[in-house]
Parts: C-alpha cells; structure tokens; sequence
C-alpha cells in the first residue's frame, strides 16, 4: 500500500500536469480567438466588396437599359424618316 507521502507526490504530479495541460489549452485557445478575429473582418470585408458589387451591377444595369433604349428610340427614327422617304417618293408620283 503506498504511503501518503507517495500518494501525494502522485498528487502534485498529477496536479503539475493538468496545470500544464490547462495552460496549452488556454494558448490554442487565445489562437483560436485570434483566427476568429481575422476570419470575422475577411468576412466584413467581403461583405462590403459583395456590396459594392452589387450596387455596381445595379448602375451598369440601367445605364444598359438607358442604352437600349437610345438604340430603339434611333431605330424607331430611322424607320419613321425611311416611311417620310417613301411618302415624299409617292407625293412626287402622284404629282406627275
């Protein structure tokens, strides 16, 4: 049977390495808190560069749309001047 005194230097031993044990843990964890952290303002960051995208995509939209409609608004004058053309060509017919 071991005598107290063995059991208690089985004690500390113990003792020593759950102390040590406790400080490794709370240094992986002060890790972990740090890589949180910089994962946390990746994550701001491109939620802001998501944003700006966004609002970016949203101005280049309209000014496609604004364009598109400069191209049929130019389409729709070129036919109205082609129908003026043959207007003015029947006009001259009809004069003869």
């Amino acid at each position: 049977m071991a005598t107290v005194a063995d059991q208690l230097d089985s004690v500390m031993d113990k003792t020593a390495r759950l102390i040590e044990l406790c400080l490794a843990l709370q240094e992986e964890n002060d890790l972990l808190k740090l890589e949180n952290q910089s994962l946390k303002v990746a994550l701001d960051t491109s939620k802001a560069k998501i944003s700006d995208l966004d609002e970016k995509l949203r101005v280049l939209k309209v000014a496609k749309s604004i364009e598109g409609t400069s191209e049929k608004t130019l389409d729709i004058k070129q036919k109205i001047n082609e129908f003026v053309r043959e207007i003015d060509r029947c006009v001259v017919l009809l004069k003869k």
